[in-house]
């Protein structure tokens, strides 16, 4: 009898978690009720959208006729700093 249990329980038992993972998904990936409009109300406009995106500024255009590019800026250069002291060597007593 103890062979019966054994096959019940991977047969019929561990099932269960696995009906349940596609329950869950089936309810995740279900598509919602959609509400009818009402076609008397109506949004009484255009479809466009109330905030028209701002492009940003373009750069100016170079080219034979325009302003020749800026000069580079002048490199910088840090200062020659004085070398390091190394810290003194402790010494080998304990």
């Amino acid at each position: 009898m103890s062979g019966f249990w054994a096959v019940f329980w991977l047969m019929i038992i561990l099932k269960i978690p696995i009906a349940a993972l596609f329950a869950i998904i089936w309810w995740a990936l279900r598509e919602p009720p959609v509400p009818e409009a009402d076609r008397e109300d109506g949004d009484g406009g255009s479809r466009r959208d109330p905030h028209p995106r701002i492009r940003p500024p373009q750069p100016p255009r170079r080219g034979p006729h325009a302003d020749p590019v800026p000069p580079a800026p002048g490199r910088v250069r840090a200062r020659h700093r004085a070398p390091r002291v190394p810290h003194r060597q402790r010494s080998a007593r304990g």
